[in-house]
């Protein structure tokens, strides 16, 4: 199996009055494990049915390893498309399962079963192929789902929110199979999800949507420590959020009037002086005591724990500051009187407009 390059070239989709995609333009490479990252209803499923064939785009153009796919069904694809619910065959085994795309195609009982079990194996279920899908438990039964998409051999995996049923252990666990699965097969994958933690876990890239648009393209690193819009900043993580007015600009630099005081950050998109601005902080970016540039005089008001994590909600002239910091005895007896602290770099400043959350 080899993966193919996928493309959008000007792809909107809208349904009547509806815009559920705005025009996209696209290139996920060969081999690549893609995520589309965003919250209910902002359109990444749409997108993945219209790569699948399920849809038809109403402008531009899919295509894959160069070829358009204008009039060509899911069928005639070099995809196939994992949804949430599996929909493996109950009364089957495994096998049967597995190979049921293989019939299709006309090929021989024992030349189906023997791929099948070589499949089976590859998901590491060798041995499970005269089981029923009732007897294997979820995470098995998303490996079955995988290898029957895979015994096609499609050239480009889709994957709907496949982990959304399962427990959090068992979500976290599958996202290092899938993503040893990837690398094995070495097919393109395209993975839709609503869960930062899988996007970023697993992906060679990831695209965060709203409302029918990509916001940013860009590596797990990247979206997390350079979020190019206040959408992605507080969707990838979390984020210290304040609202102030820009009072001075020197190259990449604010100086923006907060309610907590004058704080410093790096600018992020066009804004002016005198303008509105929203400053964000991401809570393990402030440290307690001095030493960055920006200070701050606080009240601890709660302190929750997280395991490895505590996580300190402070009050600091009517807006509340989280912090978090490794779990230890320094943290355990802390005065209700803090002195907060963090840099330049660590303060991301973006032009007012509204967050979009959908």
């Amino acid at each position: 199996m080899r993966g193919k390059d996928v493309r959008l070239d000007q792809v909107s989709i809208r349904f009547g009055d509806s815009t559920a995609v705005q025009p996209t333009d696209l290139s996920i490479q060969a081999g690549e494990f893609f995520s589309i990252l965003g919250p209910s209803g902002c359109g990444k499923t749409t997108l993945l049915r219209t790569i699948s064939g399920f849809i038809e785009p109403t402008a531009g153009r899919v295509l894959i390893g160069g070829e358009d796919m204008a009039g060509k069904g899911p069928n005639e694809r070099p995809t196939a498309l994992i949804f949430q619910n599996l929909a493996l065959f109950p009364l089957m085994s495994v096998a049967e399962n597995v190979a049921f795309g293989l019939e299709a195609r006309g090929m021989r009982k024992v030349e189906r079963l023997k791929r099948a079990q070589e499949l089976l194996e590859l998901v590491a279920l060798s041995g499970y192929g005269d089981k029923k899908p009732a007897d294997l438990s979820g995470g098995q039964r998303q490996r079955v789902a995988i290898a029957r998409a895979l015994a096609v051999e499609p050239a480009v995996l889709l994957l709907d929110e496949p982990l959304s049923a399962l427990d959090l252990k068992l979500r976290q666990h599958m996202r290092s199979e899938l993503r040893a699965i990837q690398k094995r097969v070495g097919i393109t994958f395209i993975y839709i999800t609503h869960d930062q933690g899988e996007a970023l876990a697993m992906s060679d890239r990831v695209a965060v949507m709203s409302r029918g648009k990509l916001e940013q393209v860009a590596d797990a690193d990247t979206l997390y420590a350079e979020p190019a819009t206040p959408f992605v900043a507080t969707f990838v993580g979390e984020q210290n959020v304040l609202r102030g007015t820009v009072s001075s600009l020197a190259d990449t630099v604010a100086t923006v009037d907060t309610p907590i005081g004058r704080i410093e950050g790096r600018v992020k998109g066009p804004i002016r002086l005198g303008e509105e601005a929203l400053l964000m902080v991401r809570p393990e970016r402030i440290v307690l005591g001095p030493g960055g540039a920006n200070t701050v005089a606080a009240r601890l008001a709660a302190r929750n724990l997280e395991g490895p994590s505590v996580h300190l909600h402070c009050a600091a002239a009517g807006q509340t500051l989280t912090v978090t910091v490794p779990n230890g005895p320094s943290v355990r007896e802390l005065p209700e009187e803090l002195t907060l602290s963090f840099g330049i770099d660590d303060a991301l400043v973006y032009p007012l407009g509204a967050l979009a959350h959908g």
